[in-house]
């Protein structure tokens, strides 16, 4: 096995039993796109001792084993840049970012550098997880540019495939402060839905019938009545595109300040310009996950940004 070269292994369960080969081995390693995965299968990197011709399309059966083959990760050709990090936790597999509103997590059209993963490449010197294909961070989950909070990074593939996991079963904990338009009614309450890219707005997400799109699961609790708002507490069961924003829009409390989602209502745009507040009010309060190398138990918390504390005495009853 030559250098940079990583093995990982697979068991085919009973909930795969039938599936394609490419399909199965997508759900049983989160990690690896459906689409990564066909170009390993067709390169020959996926291999089974009991199976003679390997394809995208066969279809596998319960008990069998396959090994796939990843080849040293490309070179990134993205910036390294010496951008401030807040760090609240950092070890040899993982660190955990507090990041600020405006920071975008990944370079993209329009934001080809200045991001989280610019600073991430600078910190980290290159000791990061390349199991995505690519010598790059290990993003396996984002938050909104313009949300603030807790953010976990991989840095290793174990700790990658670990965390991975932990996303896709919905074990991580997460734990957002939201201030809303608006006093839920009632209180305390789950939100249920679908969520899919808008028909009217491709850039936007939706609430859809169900079976159209990802399902989506947002538990509230109002925390804090305000004049003609509320601080609400949002807890992720999963983790969608936009799902906070799009859920407490869907039920009639948008986020203030949010640009997409939240249309400014009668006597916030005064408080919103006197504060310069320019961004969705929302905040990734609480992170908590077992460590995937350690199995340790991990807790983090992030007190709420000045912006958002500044409105929040601004809308005091």
């Amino acid at each position: 096995m030559g250098p940079g070269v990583s093995i990982i292994e697979a068991a085919i369960g009973e909930a795969q039993h039938g599936w394609r080969l490419d399909r199965a081995l997508a759900d049983i390693l989160p990690d690896l796109s459906r689409e990564r995965l066909k170009g390993l299968i067709g390169e020959g990197q996926v291999q089974s001792a009991n199976v003679g011709k390997i394809s995208v399309s066969m279809k596998v059966a319960a008990g069998q084993m396959f090994t796939i083959t990843l080849p040293p990760p490309v070179p990134l050709d993205t910036l390294a840049q010496d951008i401030p990090l807040t760090i609240v936790h950092e070890d040899a597999d993982l660190i955990v970012i507090d990041k600020p509103a405006g920071l975008v997590v990944h370079p993209a059209a329009g934001n080809l550098d200045g991001t989280l993963v610019n600073a991430l490449l600078h910190h980290c010197e290159g000791r990061l997880s390349g199991i995505g294909g690519v010598a790059r961070p290990g993003i396996v989950h984002r938050i909104d540019k313009d949300t603030s909070g807790l953010l976990v990074v991989a840095k290793s593939d174990k700790a990658h495939e670990g965390l991975a996991r932990q996303f896709k079963d919905h074990s991580i904990d997460r734990l957002y402060a939201a201030i809303v338009y608006g006093l839920p009614n009632p209180g305390t309450g789950t939100v249920d839905t679908w969520i899919g890219r808008s028909d009217a707005d491709r850039k936007k997400m939706a609430v859809h019938r169900e079976g159209r799109g990802k399902h989506a699961v947002t538990h509230y609790r109002t925390t804090q009545r305000l004049r003609d708002a509320a601080m609400v507490e949002c807890k992720l069961e999963t983790g969608r595109t936009h799902q906070v924003r799009v859920h407490m829009h869907h039920i009639g409390h948008p986020l203030i300040g949010d640009p997409v989602y939240g249309r400014e209502r009668k006597g916030f745009k005064s408080i919103l310009e006197t504060l310069g507040f320019k961004r969705q009010a929302l905040h990734a309060k609480s992170l908590g996950f077992i460590h995937p190398v350690t199995t340790e138990r991990l807790m983090f918390e992030s007190t709420l940004p000045a912006d958002m504390q500044e409105l929040l005495s601004q809308l005091h009853v």
